[in-house]
């Protein structure tokens, strides 16, 4: 398969394949010519990628997975730890958000939104206003 078609059938785009080539995560094959031939393990690969990605997980954490993936002696107990120190990134990431999403909410009720220039989003970004809930 060129790279149109794997791009194609993975779902990731060409440029991200490439870039996944550069750093080594994926290796096709050269025709003689120096066109990329993808082969049905290039595909599985991409599609495992993807999903890790589309999971948050990171470039290394990847690399790390699908190396585990590959390894048919590897133990469970490795891909575990990789996808829990990613889960407790995520509830770190999810409290960051819950509290920015309360501390704006606040700021969102206390300004007016009208036609007086006093405004409480304003001051809090400039660092005016410290005293709210």
């Amino acid at each position: 398969m060129n790279i149109g078609e794997v791009a194609e059938r993975s779902g990731i785009p060409p440029k991200t394949i490439r870039y996944y080539e550069d750093i080594g995560l994926v290796r096709p094959q050269r025709s003689g010519n120096g066109y990329r031939a993808f082969r049905e393990t290039d595909l599985h690969k991409l599609a495992f990628l993807g999903r890790a990605r589309a999971l948050g997980f990171s470039i290394e954490d990847c690399r790390n997975l699908l190396s585990l993936y590959e390894d048919e002696t590897r133990e469970s107990a490795q891909v575990k730890t990789i996808a829990e120190e990613h889960l407790r990134a995520i509830d770190d990431k999810i409290a960051q958000l819950q509290e920015m999403h309360e501390t704006l909410s606040h700021l969102v009720e206390a300004c007016h939104g009208d036609h007086r220039p006093d405004c409480p989003i304003l001051k809090d970004l400039s660092g005016e206003l410290k005293n709210l809930p």
